[in-house]
């Protein structure tokens, strides 16, 4: 993984040579692993005129969960603790001679950011913005086996979750478990909150688990995810408890279930992300459910839950053949419930199959 580190921080480099910068602090966690391997807390990484260096607070230890380090990047640990490392990164820029240090203006607060110009008033500070965030869009094959293992723990986690006895549970009692069963099957925790939903809750994206209990015949509806190396995907799934789902249940899964079929459908290197989102919210739209829609139909994952690209009315851009995203359009009837159902997907052409589907667990409407 060396090299491929390397060839990381080199394509970095190359865009702030060409911006006029030729050190880089890489200051948002997520984007220092991408780069180096691991982000030990509080730790900064510097790519530096002369030589690049993994700046930590403190001694690194060690968790195999957290990522290691690059072995060929340099450590420079501060003496003192309470040190701020991004600070003392900046002092080692202008040490190299940089007369110019790119930072992540969107992650340092101002505090921070004043204090860099600080300890180091000879360099001008530009702005990196989202370079690193671009880079991580197209995922490399290692990556997305990352990703596929840790859809699979969550497969497993949900599958058993729903061979066990549901009503009278809370869906708070439900939550954990979830999140119990992805660690025992070999996640480094989950991807995110695990938000279970149920009766009139059902279907609400981002709901956050109550101790209300499961009743028959109640929608009950499960969105969770893994992490593994640090990579998340994501899952979301809705049945009906006890009893056969009603006229009503059908109907909404049946469409709730096109619209996102219609979603996956468009997904293809070199569609727009908006097409995407259209394909998904026509088939809502039509149906009469176009307004109170959640504002997209999905978003790309990797070392965080929510990253680029975004699949909105409003999105810019195209997709790339292995870009990991989710398809998770939905429908909310307040009082009633509601469907979600949600997949995490990687874009592939046409000729190496189409979209390959990494969540498997059965979209079919389950009686549980």
């Amino acid at each position: 993984m060396s090299e491929v580190y390397a060839a990381r921080r080199a394509r970095l480099k190359e865009r702030c040579n060409a911006g006029g910068s030729p050190a880089a602090l890489v200051s948002r966690p997520a984007n220092v692993r991408y780069l180096a391997g691991a982000a030990p807390q509080g730790a900064v990484l510097l790519l530096g005129r002369s030589e690049d260096l993994l700046v930590c607070a403190g001694p690194l230890e060690d968790r195999p969960s957290e990522g290691r380090p690059d072995e060929a990047l340099a450590l420079h640990v501060l003496s003192s603790p309470g040190g701020d490392s991004a600070v003392a990164a900046a002092d080692l820029a202008g040490g190299q001679g940089a007369d110019s240090l790119a930072v992540e203006e969107h992650h340092l607060t101002v505090a921070r950011h004043r204090a860099l110009a600080s300890v180091a008033p000879a360099l001008r500070l530009a702005d990196l913005g989202g370079a690193v965030e671009q880079l991580r869009v197209v995922k490399d094959e290692e990556e997305i086996s990352c990703l596929r293992i840790g859809a699979e723990i969550a497969d497993q986690a949900l599958g058993e979750l729903l061979e066990s006895i549901l009503v009278g549970r809370t869906e708070r009692h439900l939550a954990l478990e979830l999140e119990r069963r992805l660690v025992d099957h070999g996640a480094d925790g989950p991807g995110f909150p695990t938000s279970v939903a149920t009766g009139p809750n059902a279907g609400r994206r981002g709901h956050r688990p109550t101790d209300r209990r499961v009743e028959e015949g109640d929608f009950l509806s499960v969105c969770l995810g893994a992490t593994y190396r640090g990579y998340r995907c994501e899952i979301g799934r809705t049945f009906v408890i006890g009893t056969s789902p009603a006229d009503w249940q059908i109907e909404l899964y049946d469409l709730v279930f096109a619209a996102q079929r219609a979603g996956r459908e468009a997904l293809a290197p070199g569609a727009a992300c908006r097409d995407v989102d259209r394909a998904a919210r026509q088939v809502l739209d039509s149906a009469g459910y176009g307004e109170g829609l959640q504002p997209l139909t999905g978003h790309g994952v990797g070392l965080e839950i929510d990253e680029d690209p975004k699949l909105a009315p409003s999105a810019m851009g195209k997709l790339d053949a292995c870009v990991p995203v989710t398809v998770e359009p939905g429908v909310h009837l307040p009082g009633r419930g509601g469907v979600r159902i949600d997949d995490t997907l990687v874009v592939r052409p046409e000729a190496d199959g189409g979209p390959e589907l990494l969540t498997i667990t059965t979209k079919e409407l389950l009686a549980l």
